[in-house]
């Protein structure tokens, strides 16, 4: 029996698969990797999963009857069909829809966390291929940050702030001597990024920040939010309420004499206006430590505090992406933007403004800018999108008008729903509103690994495989390496690559040739590794050419020798190096966001209660706040089926965090089964205690499989412990149009007696026809 290691990458970093006989049996971790996450782990299971898709699939009404026929979506048995006759089928369903509504009728869905690899990337590949029979519906931004994605260009100028490269933690560690992280700077999200990290280098990054004397404050509702070796001072805080906090901060500055006003004279624009709101001459509110505590739950004294400790000493404010994921989530971005100018340090060593450094794998990690392979999706034709978080909205209500980035656009028709290489039935919040919105399309195509409920609800299924069972190129944008992805495994069952599927799609379009170019799949690897190579070298720096990059498994740059800064050029000298601002400066205030006349914004940072938090009128029926984390042993709900996915897990249930004195007041107890609800749902979960979470919030991380108790019916009980079966599906604002999982009030109540097993990751039922 002969044992291979065979380099590989998932976003969870670089592995060597080990295979004998044709079988992974082990996960041997990159070599060169300081802090390897347990997560590689559950490719063990993975690839070998019950709950595989392992032939193609179609929907039994659907398959006899047509589109629409049949019974409710996801409550139908499914018939297995041939390739031939099911791409036979998807080609019938989008020539159907093209012919009814226009190449704006197909809804292109996919959000790319299928693969680290990035010639076999579902959403690129789906994307290129429709592009090229027309154009389709796209979706713009993403769930993680989407509403910052449109703040940060109009007042920063750029996205930069938030995808990186930010200021770095070898900065940090040389020159700072604050950092205040509102939102904290979790551990567990560092293990993950996307196109797959070879190093995961921030964690020791952090700690060696630490042991030069940076301090560190975590602000958030939950302790456990910020690595126990940082020492953080821990703040704690009602979720939503960040805003008032920093409005206050920014106050105390003005008020004291303490803000940089130097700095905003010279590199901003818009502190008047803004200075006359926090004073209260706006309107009639002083945004004091008193006012913000009744808001926040924070002492008035530690916000004081803490705004003189920010001004006299080199300070990292960083807000976390989950922050924006609020209802009026915008406004805690821009009050960061306004709080860190008035603090000074924007630009100088080690200090300024960051988002997202405790959020995502690599950012921070000092890197030279070496470009990705990345394979190109082509032009949209049909020049039609939707804010990412809008899907339910846009299949409910076509033809209504919406405000998105200051503009009124228009819902298009949707005939035919493309899902590949995403699960919108994790990302997405409201599932029962999600449920009611998928009974309306046509046809709904998912292009998947596993049965997950996506595919459940789907009407064609299409089996993909994994990336072990494919040849590709892994590289994250925030790491120094670039990754070999050999195949390791033959295709488990019928399943095909996601290019293969769909070249065979292309082929019935008549767009085969354009679809390849006439390359194969290494062909493809080496001309996209080739062309990020020349474009590396034309930066001055040197990667080894393909074949010797594909026989050594990786290519590795080394770290720059000087620590960056975000903004040192627009710091050194503003008229030299402007921002993409319509001032060319940071735009405390915005005559253009002003300018939209919406009613949910105004033309600065300010603070906007949310429909749902702890001083909601709504927290007197539902008086716990949910806060819906990244889980931490697993990738959204990535293999959320396999063992080290299911750490925390009782009975099969999810964990619910809860604070001691909360459970005692619901007669709850350690380990006790609960049911989680309010008025758009119910799942369940396992009482987990902690004080690490203030009073009057729950903690539900997502993942778990949505799993109701009558598939396909709107309203009926989850009981997979998806925290989207409760929360809010409404924009952030009218701005960025993001996802508001984080406003959401619930109520908890213990279960007793034994539950009715619910099996989240068993498969369908599948009715074989023999070919």
């Amino acid at each position: 029996m002969s044992r291979r290691a065979v380099p590989h990458a998932c976003h969870w970093g670089a592995f060597s698969a080990l295979v004998e006989d044709g079988r992974l049996v082990g996960i041997e971790p990159f070599a060169k990797d300081p802090e390897p996450p347990a997560s590689l782990r559950a490719w063990l299971e993975g690839a070998y999963a019950p709950n595989r898709v392992r032939r193609p699939a179609v929907r039994r009404g659907w398959l006899e009857k047509g589109p629409r026929a049949g019974a409710r979506r996801g409550a139908e048995p499914f018939v297995t069909v041939s390739w031939d006759e099911a791409l036979d089928l998807v080609a019938g369903a989008l020539q159907g829809t093209i012919a009814r509504y226009g190449n704006a009728g197909i809804f292109g869905g996919s959000y790319g966390w299928s693969s680290a690899g990035r010639f076999h990337h579902a959403k690129t590949q789906l994307q290129r291929f429709l592009n090229l029979i027309g154009g389709f519906t796209d979706q713009s931004e993403n769930y993680s940050v989407a509403a910052g994605l449109v703040l940060l260009p109009r007042i920063l100028g750029s996205v930069q702030a938030i995808s990186g490269p930010t200021t770095g933690w070898d900065a940090v560690a040389a020159d700072g001597e604050l950092v205040i992280a509102f939102g904290g700077l979790a551990r567990k999200n560092l293990d993950v990024a996307p196109g797959g990290p070879g190093a995961h280098e921030v964690p020791g990054l952090m700690r060696r920040a630490r042991a030069a004397g940076v301090k560190f404050v975590s602000i958030s509702p939950n302790r456990a939010d910020c690595m126990d070796e940082l020492e953080a001072e821990w703040i704690p805080i009602r979720p939503n309420s960040d805003t008032a906090m920093m409005l206050a901060m920014a106050r105390v500055l003005l008020e004291e004499g303490l803000a940089d006003l130097a700095f905003c004279k010279t590199h901003c624009v818009g502190l008047e206006t803004f200075a006359r709101y926090l004073d209260g001459s706006e309107d009639g509110i002083e945004k004091s430590p008193a006012w913000a505590e009744a808001i926040t739950g924070v002492p008035a004294a530690t916000i004081r505090a803490l705004a003189r400790r920010a001004a006299g000493q080199r300070t990292l404010l960083t807000t976390a992406w989950a922050l924006q994921r609020a209802e009026n989530g915008e406004q805690s971005f821009w009050a960061s933007v306004a709080l860190a100018a008035l603090i000074g340090d924007i630009g100088l060593p080690g200090g300024g403004v960051a988002f997202g450094l405790g959020s995502m794998g690599g950012m921070g990690a000092p890197r030279h800018p070496v470009a990705s392979p990345a394979l190109s999706r082509g032009r949209n034709p049909a020049g039609s999108s939707i804010p990412v978080a809008r899907i339910a909205d846009c299949l409910l209500h076509p033809g209504q008008d919406y405000r998105f980035n200051g503009e009124t656009r228009r819902y298009p028709e949707i005939g035919t729903v493309y899902w590949c290489g995403g699960n919108p039935f994790h990302h997405h919040q409201d599932l029962n509103r999600l449920v009611r919105a998928f009974q309306r399309p046509e046809t709904i195509v998912v292009q998947e690994i596993w049965w997950t409920p996506s595919a459940r609800l789907a009407d064609i299924v299409l089996p993909a495989t994994t990336t072990l069972e494919r040849n590709d190129i892994g590289a994250c944008g925030r790491d120094r390496f670039i990754l070999a992805m050999k195949q390791a495994i033959a295709p488990q069952g019928e399943a095909r690559n996601d290019h293969d599927i769909l070249r065979g799609l292309a082929a019935r379009f008549g767009c085969e040739d354009a679809f390849t170019e006439g390359l194969d799949e290494m062909a493809w690897l080496r001309r996209l590794y080739e062309e990020a190579r020349a474009e590396t070298a034309a930066r001055g720096l040197v990667l080894p050419d393909f074949d010797a990059f594909w026989a050594a498994g990786h290519a590795e740059q080394p770290a720059p020798a000087a620590p960056y800064n975000l903004l040192a050029a627009f710091r050194a000298d503003p008229a030299a190096h402007p921002l993409a601002t319509p001032s060319g400066r940071i735009e405390i205030a915005s005559q253009t966001i002003a300018g939209f006349g919406d009613a949910d914004l105004a033309g600065h940072a300010q603070w906007r209660a949310p429909l749902e938090w702890l001083g909601a009128p709504r927290a007197k029926t539902y008086p716990l706040h949910l806060v819906s984390n990244q889980p931490a042993p697993r990738l959204h709900s990535q293999m959320s089926f396999a063992a080290p996915s299911g750490a925390g897990r009782r009975g099969g249930l999810e964990p619910l965090g809860l604070n001691p004195a909360d459970a005692k007041r619901r007669g709850i107890g350690e380990g006790d089964s609960v049911r989680v609800f309010n008025e758009r749902g119910e799942t369940r979960a396992s009482a987990w205690l902690t004080d690490d979470l203030a009073p009057g919030v729950v903690l539900l991380p997502t993942g778990g499989w949505y799993a109701p108790q009558d598939w396909g019916l709107p309203g009926s009980p989850d009981r997979g412990g998806n925290p989207n079966a409760l929360t809010r599906d409404t924009g952030t604002s009218s701005l960025g149009q993001g996802p508001s999982a984080m406003s959401a009030l619930v109520e908890v109540e213990r279960l007793a007696g034994p539950l009715e097993e619910a099996d989240a990751y068993a498969p369908p039922e599948i009715l074989e026809r023999p070919q």
